[in-house]
């Protein structure tokens, strides 16, 4: 049974469809055709609908959800690790921020 999903194959986030406990390896399904995706060794707790790193992303780096920009990396992220606010910085929040 899969752990998260991912939205396109090109991004480098997958959605958490169960809580995931750290230390917990976990495997991905792709949902344009259902292939299996990666399994990988979350780093740490990830709630349900929250997003896990599928690859090591640096400082500054696009991150990819639905095959699409959604935000940059504020510091190094590692494969497994949780993908939230506390480090990235979302598009959409940018956009509205200029707009204020």
């Amino acid at each position: 049974m899969p752990h998260f999903l991912i939205h396109n194959k090109n991004d480098n986030v997958g959605v958490a469809i169960t809580d995931i406990k750290a230390g917990e390896e976990v495997e991905g399904v792709y949902i344009e055709d259902m292939a299996k995706g990666p399994k990988i060794k979350a780093i740490n707790n990830i709630p349900l609908g929250h997003k896990i790193a599928l690859s090591n992303l640096k400082q500054g780096d696009t991150v990819i959800k639905y095959g699409r920009p959604i935000g940059s990396a504020i510091k190094e992220i590692k494969i497994g690790e949780h993908v939230h606010v506390h480090n990235i910085k979302s598009n959409r929040w940018g956009k509205w921020r200029k707009s204020q």
